[in-house]
């Protein structure tokens, strides 16, 4: 079970480039994914977004937290938050959408026990992308359409699997054509 983002919740742009800010104060590295991943690659905002995801090491964890609690941040307490992944946001405000991993020997990214079997490659987090004219990490394209293709996808999946797929010139998985 994951997290679920607030009905109506938006999450602009300028929200983003304030939480990347946070972010850069607190000295924590983020990789941007999901949607807002998908438009750091494609240069562009495709689409209006819930939350921003990101990926962030436990190590930089508490600093962000706490960088974020001073921005008037709070946990949203949703029914499927873990330590390893959970929402926070300001009252009628933004979502960030926290994906906590640590790096295991070979340097993949593991998202909770060992057991759950969820790994971020280590070739995954290599993206560029911009928001707003900010230079980001994100996930790197070839990932974003395999990590897609490993979930039935609706639409809005859809849409971002074919921009990624044409603008980087990657196949469309079976599920997507």
């Amino acid at each position: 079970m994951g997290t679920s983002t607030p009905d109506g919740v938006r999450t602009s742009q300028d929200d983003v480039l304030a939480v990347l800010r946070l972010a850069d104060g607190a000295g924590a590295r983020l990789w941007i994914d999901g949607g807002w991943g998908v438009d750091a690659l494609l240069g562009t905002q495709t689409r209006e977004h819930g939350d921003l995801d990101v990926a962030i090491e436990s190590a930089h964890l508490p600093a962000f937290v706490a960088a974020l609690t001073a921005a008037s941040f709070g946990a949203v307490g949703e029914a499927g938050a873990a330590p390893w992944n959970f929402l926070v946001a300001r009252p009628g405000g933004p979502v960030v959408d926290l994906h906590v991993i640590v790096r295991d020997a070979d340097g993949n990214g593991v998202l909770g026990p060992p057991e759950r079997d969820a790994v971020h490659p280590a070739a995954s987090p290599a993206g560029r992308g911009t928001i707003g004219g900010r230079a980001v990490d994100c996930i790197a394209p070839e990932w974003v359409v395999r990590f897609h293709d490993a979930y039935p996808g609706d639409a809005t999946d859809r849409a971002d699997v074919h921009a990624i797929c044409e603008r980087f010139g990657l196949p469309v998985p079976a599920q997507y054509r």
